[in-house]
């Protein structure tokens, strides 16, 4: 398969200091502000590689990009075909947002929805400085909209993503690599990313943010919990740009002998919503 992995995760953001804050002092997650054209981005590392969040300072919350890894210039020259035959037209990336990226090459659309999609070759690994509480990685994001018919033909039949598994009406998780899902497409009356998620080493990690999140005063919007198809452990706050933000550990891998199903329930335990659950099924 092309693509890798989720690489990161661009975000418009109102409010850069609160977000900062939440990744600092709740997730230990470290922040470098950099500059971008004329504006100071902050890019979060939540592991080896130089960032997988960045942060641009906008009037408005919305996404900026959505990154994936590819594997090689061959494959990405292939999914760019692949994509420009589907009717998407295809850009280079500029030299600024190569560099900033830690990317060699980088191209990128514009979605069904009108989010811009980079497919990237390359990382840039970065060194951590001063201590870290358990982050490894940037997991998965949930993407909501009304056009989930055309989603759904974009990732699984031009970007060759995998369907792992589903819960009836309108809620589908992909993968590009043995993790369980790397992207969730869901139906919606308007486009979101209704959660972001990053991974954590281990339950013990998973609790301890969540401590420092009741501690610092930060909005639990679900409780913790395990999910029943990938069942990762995890809790979800609502991050100072509204949508979701799921700390969690231990999701599943599956191979290729996987056959997708419809899994029914939402949640083996907690997982209880604050608010009400856009994708709510029955308990059992």
């Amino acid at each position: 398969m092309g693509i890798r992995k989720l690489g990161y995760v661009g975000l418009n953001v109102t409010d850069v200091d609160a977000w900062t804050d939440l990744l600092g002092r709740t997730l230990g997650i470290g922040v470098t502000r950099v500059k971008f054209g004329t504006d100071e981005v902050a890019l979060a590392e939540l592991d080896e590689f130089k960032y997988r969040v960045a942060l641009y300072p906008s009037t408005q919350d919305s996404p900026h990009e959505l990154g994936w890894i590819v594997d090689s210039p061959r494959e990405l020259d292939r999914l760019s075909q692949r994509l420009t035959d589907a009717g998407f037209a295809v850009e280079d990336g500029s030299l600024e947002e190569v560099e900033l990226r830690g990317a060699t090459r980088l191209r990128w659309f514009t979605d069904p929805v009108g989010y811009r999609v980079e497919l990237a070759v390359g990382e840039a690994k970065a060194r951590r400085d001063g201590p870290r509480h358990g982050t490894t990685g940037l997991g998965h994001f949930v993407l909501a909209s009304p056009k989930l018919d055309e989603l759904r033909e974009l990732y699984e039949s031009v970007l060759e993503f995998k369907l792992t598994d589903y819960r009836a009406p309108g809620l589908f998780f992909f993968r590009c690599n043995s993790t369980h899902h790397s992207i969730a497409l869901a139906k919606a009356d308007a486009p979101s990313i209704h959660h972001l998620e990053f991974e954590h080493g281990s339950i013990d990690d998973v609790g301890r943010a969540y401590d420092r999140a009741k501690s610092n005063g930060v909005p639990i919007s679900i409780s913790l919990g395990r999910h029943m198809n990938d069942k990762a452990i995890s809790f979800y706050v609502r991050n100072p740009s509204g949508f979701h933000l799921e700390i969690g550990c231990g999701g599943i891998d599956v191979g290729e002998d996987w056959t997708p199903h419809d899994f029914g329930v939402s949640d083996v335990w907690g997982h209880h919503h604050a608010d009400a659950n856009p994708f709510a099924s029955p308990k059992s």
